[in-house]
């Protein structure tokens, strides 16, 4: 796998520079302690499915699921319990090999956009802690739209679709891309098999022959 030289590149975070799909897997999980095997199966494949959905559109859902009111008392309190255990998860979760030696080594030769559906304090908490925010020029977090937001980009810089890249492991994130007509180049991992399947387009496992 090689990146090719472009003027921009836009970059998911979880699974694609740090291997913490399974930090928020567990949290979620840990939200619903009194959950019967059934249910927290129910969860772990939905959230393993729906990589790039919000915890903000997640939490409600999972919340009806298990039975239990749904008001906005009880969602802030359940976003704040998750919002601690991911910081520190996410924090401690191992890189995706070779990532941050090559974002350290390449952010100033290319115009590098981070979007993640993690929201925008937390990942700059994170990122401000693993010594990368400087890497990215420009921040997406949660609330987010990625389609609407590389579109935004884009047209913001006057760069062609042609001329940019998207680097993710979700269809969320395929969508956004192909939407736009930008390059997407995925990153392969045993949570998005069914999509390593569907998708005939560049993929690799790590930046570590980058």
């Amino acid at each position: 796998m090689e990146i090719k030289p472009c003027k921009l590149i836009f970059w998911d975070f979880d699974g694609v520079i740090k291997d913490s799909v399974e930090v928020k897997t567990h949290a979620f999980e840990y939200l619903f302690p009194d959950g019967d095997a059934d249910f927290l199966r129910k969860v772990r494949m939905h959230h393993e499915a729906n990589g790039g959905m919000s915890r903000f559109d997640k939490i409600p859902l999972y919340l009806h699921w298990s039975g239990q009111p749904i008001d906005e008392n009880q969602i802030e309190k359940y976003l704040l319990k998750f919002s601690e255990k991911v910081v520190e998860g996410v924090i401690h979760a191992p890189w995706v090999p070779g990532a941050r030696e090559y974002l350290l080594s390449n952010w100033i030769s290319c115009y590098y956009v981070l979007l993640t559906a993690t929201p925008q304090e937390e990942i700059i908490r994170i990122l401000r802690h693993l010594g990368i925010s400087h890497c990215f020029r420009e921040v997406y977090g949660s609330p987010i739209n990625k389609r609407e937001v590389v579109s935004k980009v884009l047209k913001k810089h006057n760069i062609k679709s042609s001329e940019a890249l998207l680097i993710g492991d979700s269809e969320v994130d395929l969508f956004a891309a192909e939407t736009n007509f930008v390059p997407f180049l995925l990153r392969s991992t045993v949570l998005n098999k069914n999509l390593q399947e569907v998708y005939m387009g560049p993929q690799f496992e790590n930046f570590e022959n980058e």
